[in-house]
């Protein structure tokens, strides 16, 4: 797995206090699985090495549920972590957005060779001037992080809003098309389809997109399209300040400034250093490890919400951008094929101050979602550890459960 290359990147941000003292206590809720031990040890060393306070973790094993558990490690016996708590899943998100496009194209709205210039509207601000490439990138492009924008050269948009409410003469906190508005009067950094670099605002423009092709909000249609067919209630787009009922609080020993409106007030970086509502497409949702594992069921078989070929669309090979190790980016997910033929491992990862998230979909049958209501330590341990922490978890288990929990979180 390649740590790091969904990681959304915020800089200035000033180191805080570490958070509530007091003697910490471990508790997991959900269903005890002896079976699965291995996992809840995995979790709890995870979180209690990096002073975690909340996580969470849902197994499927050949479709069925078979681990779902909230843990706490937190000296605030307010603090209630249920299996179906939600929390913010970061760059998860993207694999919403690439299905929703890809559903588009599987009822005939678009196509993935469609121009994003002949669906959403990218008028420059006054003055300025398109960059003539723009019109040639496609709806795939957008997906595949070759679009032209690379972040390491031009600052990424979607945290950069001080900049961009200047440059355009608005107020914030920013509105999407705010940010779009801004980009199309700015140069791209390559050609597109030349190279992939990891790009949040190709998955804010595809939001944009799916908009403009299905006559419905974002999120509305996602809801609809997505998430209704598999009896998924409980996500929602997640709030810069206020939490939605059942959701975590977010940890984090950084502040910065607001970009939520003009006061200049320094803020815990969770809750207003950057705007939720630009997270929308790329990085907005809210879920419970149980949603996002259901979530992930979708490409294991055609069904009710995408067929086979848009499945293979979202998990083919792309012509630029595969790995020294053979991993590449398909639409959404990040793809490894396993040697001799014998399927593929797909995973994202998600990051946020107040946040690191993983959902992992194994060869052989097996899926996880792990979810962290902190991202940054004083410890300095990487919180990718979890990836490969996980994998031996599941390499420990002797005997995978018959039972399905799923109605009992649904």
């Amino acid at each position: 797995m390649a740590a790091g290359f969904g990681a959304a990147t915020y800089g200035g941000l000033r180191a805080a206090s570490a958070g509530t003292t007091g003697a910490k206590m471990w508790k997991a809720t959900g269903t005890t699985v002896p079976a699965l031990t291995p996992f809840d040890n995995t979790m709890k060393a995870f979180m209690q090495a990096r002073d975690i306070t909340a996580g969470q973790l849902a197994v499927t094993y050949k479709g069925r549920l078979v681990l779902a558990r909230g843990y706490r490690w937190s000296a605030d016996s307010t603090l209630n972590v249920q299996p179906t708590s939600l929390f913010r899943i970061a760059s998860l998100s993207k694999s919403l957005t690439a299905a929703a496009i890809v559903k588009l194209v599987q009822d005939g709205k678009l196509t993935l060779g469609t121009r994003v210039a002949t669906v959403a509207d990218l008028t420059p601000p006054a003055g300025r001037t398109r960059d003539p490439r723009i019109d040639k990138i496609t709806l795939q492009q957008l997906l595949q992080h070759t679009a032209g924008w690379d972040r390491t050269v031009s600052p990424d948009p979607q945290f950069n809003d001080r900049v961009i409410a200047r440059a355009l003469g608005v107020p914030m906190e920013l509105r999407p098309t705010d940010v779009v508005t801004y980009m199309s009067g700015q140069p791209l950094d390559f050609d597109p389809g030349t190279k992939a670099v990891y790009s949040n605002f190709g998955y804010h423009l595809a939001g944009r997109v799916i908009e403009r092709a299905s006559g419905l909000p974002y999120a509305t249609y996602v809801r609809q399209k997505l998430l209704a067919p598999l009896g998924i209630t409980r996500m929602a787009q997640g709030w810069s300040i206020a939490r939605h009922p059942g959701e975590v609080p977010y940890v984090s020993q950084y502040t910065g400034t607001t970009v939520l409106d003009e006061t200049g007030a320094t803020v815990a970086a969770p809750y207003g250093t950057f705007s939720m509502r630009l997270m929308e497409a790329h990085g907005g949702w809210i879920a419970s490890a149980v949603d996002m594992v259901r979530w992930a069921s979708v490409f294991d078989k055609a069904g009710a919400v995408l067929g086979r070929t848009a499945i293979g669309q979202v998990f083919a090979q792309p012509g630029i951008g595969v790995n020294a190790d053979g991993w590449y980016y398909g639409l959404g997910w990040q793809v490894r094929p396993v040697t001799g033929g014998s399927g593929r491992n797909t995973w994202h990862t998600g990051s946020l101050p107040g946040t690191y998230t993983l959902l992992v979909r194994t060869y052989h049958g097996m899926s996880w979602a792990a979810l962290f209501n902190q991202r940054d330590d004083i410890s300095g341990l990487d919180y990718g550890d979890i990836d490969a922490a996980l994998w031996t978890a599941a390499g420990q288990v002797t005997s995978w459960p018959t039972t399905d929990l799923y109605s009992r979180y649904f």
